[in-house]
């Protein structure tokens, strides 16, 4: 009855968060709005959606990684990587399929790299992705001699401009993978994992998960998601560019944790994050509409980042606190 109370607790968090942030997200659009008189256009609401779509991507391996309690802030840098990569492949073969599988495996490598530093190394991740991360961007500007690299196969461009029975096609993937992890993570042993492991490593363990497995994986995943989210970037740009992401990884962490994922593990959700990353993309648009400096864009993005720390802060206290006084009655 115990444990009822206090599941039933912290599902009453998570709701009432979801609510707030859906409040601000369309209070912060009525603002938009009147401010611009392109807000609410279908044009403009379809390029918000294109331009988050890549954010989401890059955010779903994210929120694996921080339900886990881990995180990897070289998926900037691995933007740059993956593009580069992809487009060479691209350009020699011809190929959007090989593009592909090079930004997949990049990924994968990327992850298993970052996995192993962490699980056998003992590694913190924050540490780890911190070295791999100069290590990637570095690579990409040796190899380019920071010079970008034009796309020659102009099919490639669709995927990052397309349609698909009038939908950007990037919109499509996102949502095809918010639908697949939403499953994972709520209705899945594999999910059911992540959420135990992220809460309580040690009783985790004692329980007989394998948890180094899981993380291994975890990473690999969120490698491969990023490099999605890379390749499309990529074709958008019709270049792989050494300079790609930069600043990347900030934005999806912030708009993860804004909404609601804990930076210390094993709670938060997909819908949440989700709404978080809504949030920060149309903060950017807006700013964009109203011919806002990009400098001040910098500003509010690093005051994003750290209302979305303190308010992480605010719910752990505010849980435990709330717990404590269930655990004593």
């Amino acid at each position: 009855m115990e444990k009822s109370s206090k599941g039933h607790f912290l599902k009453s968090i998570t709701r009432f968060e979801q609510a707030a942030l859906v409040i601000a997200l369309i209070a912060i659009c009525i603002v938009f709005s009147i401010l611009s008189g392109n807000f609410l256009t279908a044009i403009n609401i379809t390029n918000v959606l294109r331009q988050v779509s890549l954010m989401v991507i890059a955010g779903i391996g994210m929120v694996l990684l921080l339900l886990l309690g881990e995180i990897d802030i070289s998926v900037g840098s691995l933007q740059a990587a993956v593009g580069i990569t992809s487009v060479t492949v691209l350009n020699v073969t011809g190929s959007i399929i090989l593009a592909l599988l090079a930004a997949i495996i990049t990924g994968v490598l990327t992850g298993l790299l970052n996995g192993i530093i962490v699980t056998k190394g003992g590694v913190n991740s924050f540490i780890a992705t911190l070295g791999t991360m100069a290590i990637i961007r570095g690579i990409a500007m040796v190899v380019t001699k920071a010079v970008s690299i034009p796309v020659r196969v102009p099919k490639f461009a669709e995927i990052g401009a397309g349609q698909l029975l009038g939908i950007p096609v990037p919109i499509i993937i996102s949502t095809v993978l918010v639908a697949l992890f939403y499953f994972i993570l709520n209705h899945t042993i594999f999910g059911r994992q992540i959420y135990a492991i992220g809460g309580n490593s040690e009783a985790a363990k004692l329980a007989g998960l394998p948890v180094q497995k899981i993380k291994l994986q975890v990473f690999v995943l969120a490698g491969i998601l990023f490099a999605l989210s890379a390749f499309i970037l990529a074709s958008r740009l019709d270049a792989g560019q050494p300079i790609a992401g930069q600043g990347f990884e900030m934005q999806v962490i912030a708009a993860v944790i804004l909404g609601g994922v804990s930076m210390s593990g094993g709670n938060g959700t997909l819908t949440g994050a989700l709404l978080g990353m809504l949030i920060l993309g149309v903060i950017q648009n807006g700013l964009v509409l109203l011919n806002v400096s990009s400098f001040y864009h910098d500003i509010v993005r690093g005051g994003v980042i750290i209302l979305a720390v303190y308010l992480d802060e605010r719910r752990k206290k505010n849980a435990a606190k709330q717990l404590l006084r269930l655990s004593n009655k």
